[in-house]
């Protein structure tokens, strides 16, 4: 059975793209880790349980400030 790799997102975007499907899956990921993160993990990236809590419950049309930008 074949896989599907995809390629790791990059740090730049063009002006006028829109977050693929592949970036909401992504985000959908991040987010379904990051609510998995114990005390200590959630230390060593500088994040409390609240404020881990409050990113991984955010509904995934609301992306990243950074995807609207021109």
């Amino acid at each position: 059975m074949a896989f599907l790799t995809l390629p790791r997102l990059t740090a730049t975007r063009s002006r006028r793209s829109t977050a693929s499907l592949r970036d909401l899956l992504a985000l959908y990921r991040e987010r379904r880790q990051l609510a998995r993160l114990d005390t200590r993990a959630l230390r060593d990236i500088g994040l409390d349980h609240l404020s881990a809590d409050a990113e991984s419950r955010r509904p995934l049309w609301d992306v990243p400030a950074h995807w609207h930008q021109d």
